[in-house]
């Protein structure tokens, strides 16, 4: 027998290099090979073509194997329905089911097992649930493949039930300590966790699987990173990475990028560079791509640079996930030509490399550039999705291009068959907000098809403050307070377009209604890069070793500044500072003492890129136009919704922003 399995291996390795495709192909294979009338053989080569993933000559063998009539064994089906679960093949998946219960094999745990992944497989889950609770002893298998199932299906919750129900069972049957789960269990569990995102809950399974002593299994490790990382808890999964005595690759990507998704840049950083210290997996296009991330977050340039140049040595520029990376973190290093040089390099470019591309231009306020990437695009046979529409109306918004953004807007619905989502009106209210038509972007509120949500308020709030509208400014922050009410960020904002109508009795109601809810608000900070280190500036920072040095630098430009003919814009700093204090208020912005230590710290005509948290205030724009002008720096800011590129006195912004 064992002579004829080998003979047999090779008559498959032919069989799959040639393609038969044909009964009669297999017959001829099986006729040389194989004894017919042994279901055996038969149930050998059914799990070998499956095993190596040839999952139709799978079933064709299965099919041949029942024209012979040969009465199956309780072998023959699980493979065989594991094949219809691999081509979601419900149809043949239901004839193996059948069969399988004239046979009297449909309630044994293997065959009800692989019946209930193929119904899940096939989005039956009322199917698979059915088969399940008529299975009269279920073990680990049955319980995981239901549980597999409702997380494979995003049914989250019921999965959750289902193990509640499990370890009911469990605790009835007096078998806790021999234990019904296993690993695999355990990390569909945790899987399901992930999904509903919910702390207490990860927390409680996390209790659990260490009582249980799969907390040292490394794929429930890896699951569990994932699992506290999409609840927020980022820090718990850095300890329970730390604590895993194994770690794969899966463990190292997990971690460098949900600390690069949650804007924690150095950490993510760090975690790649302790990888290629540790040596104990090779990173990957995908480790790659996660580092790309956090660079663009933190502007880490010269980092991403370095990565970049791991790129090319690794051949992987051509890869179309690392590519959009690189041209991502390029836009957002504000680099936007370099982006365009990798763009253009790319030999294989999806829907997601040229929307990405076209967000680069758009946050640089070059939006001519966007609507030509938009328009050879569409030429190339791209058709734009969703997120593309949401890159070129931002393009428009930001540069003010009311008409363009609105022909887009209804070519999106009545050209591409695209229904507008909320980033699209969000981006739409924008537009019309900035460019002072606010009473149509109020009325485009009320017409949406979908709930506004806080960004679209905030949105025209925003632009309330740009018109000095008191009246829609008050409504935006009623609506505001009705959906988020915990959101300090709004109240602030009309506090200062109060304080720009010279209203001071309402800015001082608002820092009183502020202070009794206990609202504080969000600090300004800025971020520079220096020699591959990021440097992180407060607004009045005296912490960095530099402070004295930035300080008196400021001092001097202040000087230069007031030579100049600049007035500090003190309009909107609180009415109950005097004049000379609402100066050095402004004087202490973070963005300002960014600037100062980049000047301070690089080689004359270098540029200056400074990232903010905040929307940069009047005051500051100005200031840095004039400090470009005298020092002969071109410097660059980026804040949450575009760059300014300043240059001998002039942004690129327009003053637009």
């Amino acid at each position: 027998m064992t002579a004829k399995w080998k003979i047999l291996r090779v008559s498959m390795h032919i069989h799959h290099r040639h393609r038969y495709t044909t009964d009669a192909n297999i017959t001829v294979l099986f006729n040389n090979y194989v004894d017919k009338s042994n279901v055996f053989s038969w149930n050998s080569i059914i799990a070998d073509l499956a095993r190596s993933g040839d999952s139709v000559e799978a079933l064709k063998a299965f099919s041949s194997m029942r024209k012979s009539s040969l009465k199956p064994n309780r072998s023959s089906f699980p493979c065989a329905i594991k094949s219809c679960s691999a081509l979601c093949d419900l149809k043949s998946g239901k004839q193996a089911h059948q069969q399988a219960f004239v046979f009297g094999y449909s309630y044994d745990l293997f065959v009800s097992s692989a019946l209930i992944d193929m119904y899940s497989k096939c989005g039956q889950l009322l199917d698979a649930r059915n088969l399940f609770d008529e299975i009269p002893q279920r073990n680990v298998v049955s319980w995981t493949s239901m549980i597999n199932g409702y997380v494979q299906n995003d049914c989250p919750r019921e999965a959750l039930l289902l193990f509640k129900k499990q370890l009911v069972e469990e605790s009835e049957c007096g078998v806790e300590e021999e234990g019904c789960v296993d690993g695999v269990a355990m990390a569909s569990i945790l899987c399901a966790c992930s999904r509903v995102s919910e702390k207490y809950m990860t927390r409680g399974v996390h209790g659990f699987l260490i009582k249980r002593g799969f907390d040292g299994v490394l794929g429930v490790g890896n699951t569990l990173i994932d699992a506290y990382g999409k609840c927020g808890e980022v820090n718990v999964s850095r300890k329970v990475f730390d604590e895993m005595i194994e770690k794969d690759l899966i463990s190292w990507n997990s971690m460098i990028a949900l600390c690069a998704q949650h804007g924690l840049s150095e950490e993510a950083i760090g975690a790649f560079r302790l990888m290629v210290r540790s040596a104990e997996v090779k990173f990957t296009a995908v480790t790659l791509s996660a580092v790309f991330l956090a660079c663009a977050h933190s502007g880490a340039l010269q980092i991403g640079k370095c990565v970049h140049d791991q790129v090319i040595k690794m051949n992987l520029e051509n890869d179309v996930y690392v590519g959009t990376s690189i041209i991502d973190m390029y836009c957002k290093c504000g680099r936007v030509k370099m982006a365009r040089r990798a763009f253009d390099r790319m030999t294989e470019k999806n829907v997601k490399s040229w929307s990405a591309m076209i967000a680069g231009y758009g946050m640089h306020g070059q939006a001519k550039e966007a609507l030509q990437v938009f328009s050879d695009m569409i030429k190339a046979g791209i058709k734009p999705n969703s997120i593309s529409f949401v890159s070129v109306l931002s393009a428009c918004s930001h540069a003010g291009l009311v008409d363009e953004g609105w022909h887009w807007f209804c070519a999106m619905q009545h050209r591409f068959n695209i229904e507008p989502i909320v980033e699209h009106y969000g981006c739409m209210v924008d537009l019309l907000g900035r460019a002072g038509y606010l009473k149509k972007a109020y009325n485009l509120i009320t017409e949406m098809r979908v709930r506004p949500d806080f960004v679209i308020w905030c949105s025209i709030l925003a632009s309330c403050r740009i018109h000095k509208n008191v009246e829609l400014g008050e409504i935006s922050v009623k609506k505001l307070f009705e959906l988020d009410p915990n959101n300090s960020g709004y109240y602030a904002l009309l506090s200062n377009i109060y304080a720009d109508a010279g209203r001071w009795e309402d800015v001082e109601r608002m820092r009183i209604f502020m202070k009794n809810h206990g609202f504080v608000k969000s600090p300004g900070y800025s971020l520079v890069e220096l020699k591959g280190r990021v440097h992180i500036f407060l607004a009045g920072d005296r912490k960095h070793p530099q402070h004295e040095k930035i300080y008196a630098f400021l001092e001097q430009l202040t000087v230069k500044l007031q030579e100049a003919g600049h007035v500090p814009n003190v309009g909107s700093v609180l009415h109950d500072v005097d004049e000379e204090e609402k100066g050095m208020v402004l004087q202490i912005h973070s963005e300002k003492l960014a600037v100062a230590f980049g000047i301070l710290n690089s080689v004359p005509g270098t540029t200056i890129q400074v990232i903010k948290n905040l929307r940069t205030c009047g005051d500051c724009h100005t200031t840095i136009k004039l400090i470009s002008k005298i020092t002969e720096r071109e410097i660059v800011i980026r804040d949450p919704k575009r760059f300014h590129h300043i240059k001998k006195g002039v942004c690129s912004c327009g003053d637009y922003w």
